[in-house]
């Protein structure tokens, strides 16, 4: 995936894995790398600057298989974060959509509408 259409959408990617649950890190980059290519050194940057910023606390949890877990747990601030991000994300990508649209939504009638200007 281009990395500049990436570059702008992790941050709301990783704010809604914790709008759904609390979550430890990797959890968070095992969740989003189903869809993105992500890893560690792109998600925890993330994450420590959305706690500094007040959107996430954190808390240990023990775990079963060593040693004890940081937990992301989202704030009230992060949760309206979460929602005014989304509303933008909401309003450019139909934008995106609309404009991409005009010039036809799949290959066939693209390439066909390509053809036909340039005989």
């Amino acid at each position: 995936m281009n990395a500049q259409f990436k570059r702008g959408i992790i941050e709301l990617c990783v704010l809604s894995q914790l709008v759904k649950e609390d979550m430890y890190g990797y959890m968070v980059i095992n969740n989003v790398s189903k869809h993105l290519d992500v890893n560690d050194n792109t998600i925890y940057p993330i994450l420590r600057r959305l706690t500094q910023d007040g959107h996430f606390e954190t808390y240990l949890q023990e775990s079963d298989l060593g040693a004890p877990r940081k937990y992301y747990r989202m704030t009230k601030s992060g949760f309206e974060h979460y929602l005014n991000l989304r509303d933008e994300w909401d309003q450019f990508i139909t934008g995106v959509y609309e404009i991409l649209n005009e010039g036809g939504k799949n290959s066939e009638a693209v390439f066909k509408r390509f053809k036909d200007r340039i005989e």
